[in-house]
């Protein structure tokens, strides 16, 4: 496990929960609402945490959807995984959605809605070149390496 960084937390709301991790080792800090929040299928909301952070330099905060919650019910996250800058100060909302095609989702205060990983990164110097370095993929994308239904590393018996 990496070193422990420590994060300053405010709560913006008397009811915050401050983030936890359930168990030793786990990536992902748990975050939860403070209000209701009822959504229709296919529907989405800003739903608040009552909390904002002070993330050290050089760290970012990924906001991930509980993998739970999505398997159970369809919520997840619009923007995943949502970026809380080290230096953003403002509370922390997470952009929920029902994928559910028909049941609602109904979210209560101190609901866990999400989890948060943070991380460190690197901060690049973009420089605009004429070309690139050749390597072995090259200009490949999307479904290159196979995937469902293709016959990409099958063989007939």
């Amino acid at each position: 496990m990496a070193a422990i960084e420590r994060v300053l937390v405010r709560r913006v709301h008397p009811d915050a929960i401050v983030p936890a991790y359930a168990r030793p080792g786990d990536a992902g800090a748990d975050l939860a609402s403070t209000a209701y929040v009822r959504l229709a299928p296919g529907e989405r909301a800003l739903v608040p945490t009552g909390i904002a952070l002070a993330l050290p330099e050089g760290h970012v905060g990924l906001v991930h959807p509980r993998s739970g919650a999505a398997a159970r019910h369809g919520l997840s996250i619009v923007n995943a995984p949502g970026t809380v800058d080290a230096g953003y100060r403002g509370e922390i909302l997470v952009n929920l959605v029902n994928l559910d095609p028909t049941t609602p989702i109904e979210i209560h205060p101190g609901d866990r809605i999400a989890q948060l990983v943070i991380q460190e990164f690197v901060h690049a110097d973009f420089a605009v070149v004429d070309s690139l370095p050749e390597s072995d993929r090259g200009e490949t994308g999307h479904g290159s390496t196979g995937g469902f239904g293709g016959s990409a590393g099958r063989t007939e018996a």
